[in-house]
């Protein structure tokens, strides 16, 4: 039982990670219906961002208030960063059919590895921790602080999520302009300035997951946000892509099927879950766990 609680528990912080990241995807999917394959290495420059923000701040001792400006940092350089791409990248794509956007989405992402392994090296670089860890015994189970971090920030950000789309007059109109962008500009929205928000608000939480990896596993490298990347549109497209109730739930059932999987002597099979996963939703439910079947006139 002891050891099931542990794979459960690693699940879950693995989950938490997963789901961040998929907000991203199902955030800009529902506003735009597109697929932005380059999130994953908005995540790995959020790590990258971290890294270095860290060693500038001294590479003092960890502690929270420290941790708090890192993260803060991170996020809205990611945030910045992501706004960048949708303007330059996306936005003069938005009329064109749909198979010209995911290409592009496709390049961004190759440009992004590709350039950040010329400035950054390829070779892994050690994270200095920016929070504070610490080991607990409770019962048989061995719960490290980072799992606890993983978690913890991670419903916090999820919560923060669902108050901004629906307790907010930003997210009343991110839902307006979902519906249709005609309307919604006709209606005095802003679609545009909108639009560029939520690349921001999606590229801010993949930086948060960015940092909260790299404190638990001490290793940033320009390729980090590859395996997180798809196996987070996975979590997405799982939980129904442009649900964010749908995102979580993804994310965690992904986590738990790894770390249970892992833990008990499949670690080989560990990454062929997703995509195993993603092959059976798309041949028996294709709109994903909470997602809606929409019919689409070609």
């Amino acid at each position: 039982m002891a050891e099931l609680l542990q794979h459960l528990l690693n699940g879950l912080s693995l989950g938490a990670v997963y789901a961040v990241i998929a907000l991203g995807y199902t955030m800009v999917y529902g506003i735009l219906s597109l697929i932005n394959f380059a999130h994953g290495d908005v995540f790995m420059l959020g790590a990258f961002a971290g890294y270095y923000v860290g060693r500038w701040t001294g590479g003092t001792e960890p502690n929270l208030v420290s941790a708090f400006l890192v993260t803060l940092t991170a996020m809205i350089a990611c945030a910045g960063f992501g706004i960048l791409v949708e303007r330059f990248a996306y936005r003069p794509l938005r009329d064109r059919p749909r198979l010209t956007c995911l290409i592009t989405a496709i390049g961004v992402s190759l440009l992004i590895e590709n350039a950040a392994q010329l400035i950054f090296g390829a070779a892994p670089r050690f994270f200095q921790p920016v929070f504070p860890e610490e080991t607990f015994e409770a019962g048989e189970v061995t719960v490290m602080s980072n799992q606890l971090l993983v978690i913890g920030v991670g419903v916090l950000l999820m919560v923060a999520l669902q108050l901004i789309v629906f307790r907010t007059r930003m997210g009343k109109a991110m839902r307006a302009v979902s519906f249709n962008h005609e309307v919604a500009a006709l209606m005095g929205i802003p679609v545009d300035r909108i639009i560029a928000l939520t690349f921001g608000l999606g590229s801010a939480l993949a930086a948060a997951a960015g940092i909260l990896v790299a404190q638990t596993y001490k290793a940033v490298h320009p390729l980090l946000g590859m395996n997180y990347g798809l196996k987070a549109f996975v979590a997405a497209v799982l939980g129904g892509i442009g649900n964010i109730p749908g995102a979580v739930v993804g994310g965690a059932v992904l986590g738990f099927a790894e770390a249970l999987v892992s833990g008990y002597g499949g670690s080989g099979y560990r990454d062929a879950i997703a995509f195993s996963v993603l092959i059976l939703i798309l041949i028996f439910k294709p709109s994903g766990l909470f997602g809606r079947f929409v019919p689409e006139k070609v």
